[in-house]
């Protein structure tokens, strides 16, 4: 049996899990999870190549095809380099490639976590079956990956989707270096800003909210906490969440007018507070988007829930061995250095 590794790394934990190839739906056949090793990289990827001996061994039938990372950027995507992440600042230029095609000899590929999920939502997820989507992660951060005509648009040096970083107020809560971005604005730190400042308004005018009863509080604000008081019916907590949906929809709109989407699925906070965001979101993208582009446009919540990581590092996997194997079929070398990334033309020889 074929089958593609997917290595998830997260700042506090990663995932590797094994998935089929040439099957109609992707499904996670083994994984092993372990705490990441953010101190050391060459441990970390010991740690990985272990793992995914330990999985092989276990399935002798199975034959390992390629490997796919999904991970935080920033990252070298053509030269297989993690160059140290917010959360993994000591992993700087780490070379993923070099070691994992050293001992397993397959195609080894790395994608940001936003280009990764929009794969795995692309492919069996809420943008299934659509040629141009777009995927915001609506995290911590926000990001965007993009799959325009069938394929990942990663851009002339790997950032594309970038959508964080866009202003859309002169001021305002910051977020990517910017003080009112979009990431300032929809994303949970962005949110969790946006309610330290509020907060502090309403302390101050003898209207404290549930999620910050004193100013002592304005510290331990999270998007989490605010949420929670607008289950408990927080008035404040309710037009904060407005306020996120208003400039979520103005976002979108830009997206929309821009690139012309079938589709945008939107992951975590969005599937959790849709029916806040909604409301806001709906009304400023019916009055700032292109009319036609709307139109043609769904916006959905991420449809692969907690697994989606796991899908995404695999997702990222089968690409790399369909990009292979589409420049073979070629007998193009020039064309799997442009596609498949720095040193892929070696494996003509072994696919050939």
């Amino acid at each position: 049996m074929k089958v593609v590794a997917g290595i998830d790394i997260g700042g506090t934990k990663c995932a590797i899990s094994f998935a089929g190839i040439g099957e109609e739906k992707i499904v996670i056949l083994d994984k092993i999870q372990m705490e990441t090793e953010v101190e050391c990289f060459d441990t970390a990827m010991q740690k990985f190549i272990t793992a995914i001996r330990e999985i092989l061994d276990k399935h002798e039938k199975w034959k390992l095809m390629a490997i796919g990372i999904s991970c935080g950027g920033p990252l070298d995507a053509r030269r297989g380099l993690i160059l140290s992440p917010p959360n993994l600042q000591k992993w700087d230029h780490a070379d993923v490639f070099t070691p994992l095609k050293k001992v397993f000899g397959v195609p080894v590929m790395i994608q940001n976590d936003a280009d990764a999920c929009a794969l795995a939502e692309w492919r069996m997820g809420a943008g299934k079956g659509s040629r141009n989507m777009i995927f915001l992660t609506f995290g911590t951060g926000m990001g965007a990956g993009l799959i325009l005509n069938n394929e990942l648009y990663s851009g002339s040096t790997g950032m594309a989707g970038e959508v964080g970083h866009v202003r859309l107020e002169d001021d305002g809560p910051y977020g990517y270096g910017k003080y009112g971005s979009f990431e300032g604005f929809c994303s949970g730190g962005g949110i969790a800003n946006l309610g330290k400042m509020r907060a502090k308004e309403a302390i101050l005018a003898g209207k404290p909210p549930l999620f910050c009863p004193d100013e002592t509080f304005l510290d331990h604000i999270t998007s989490k906490s605010i949420a929670q008081a607008l289950d408990k019916g927080d008035d404040l907590a309710r037009e904060i969440f407005s306020t996120v949906g208003s400039y979520l929809g103005r976002g979108l709109a830009l997206l929309i007018d821009i690139l012309n989407p079938e589709v945008i699925v939107i992951g975590s906070i969005y599937g959790r507070q849709k029916d806040a965001l909604d409301r806001k979101m709906y009304e400023v993208l019916e009055k700032e988007a292109l009319a036609a582009s709307r139109k043609a446009c769904r916006v959905v919540p991420a449809s692969l829930g907690e697994m989606i990581g796991d899908y995404a590092a695999v997702s990222v996997g089968i690409k790399a061995y369909e990009d292979l194997y589409r420049c073979v079929d070629t007998g193009d070398v020039g064309a799997c250095k442009g596609r498949c990334g720095a040193g892929m033309e070696a494996y003509f020889e072994i696919t050939a």
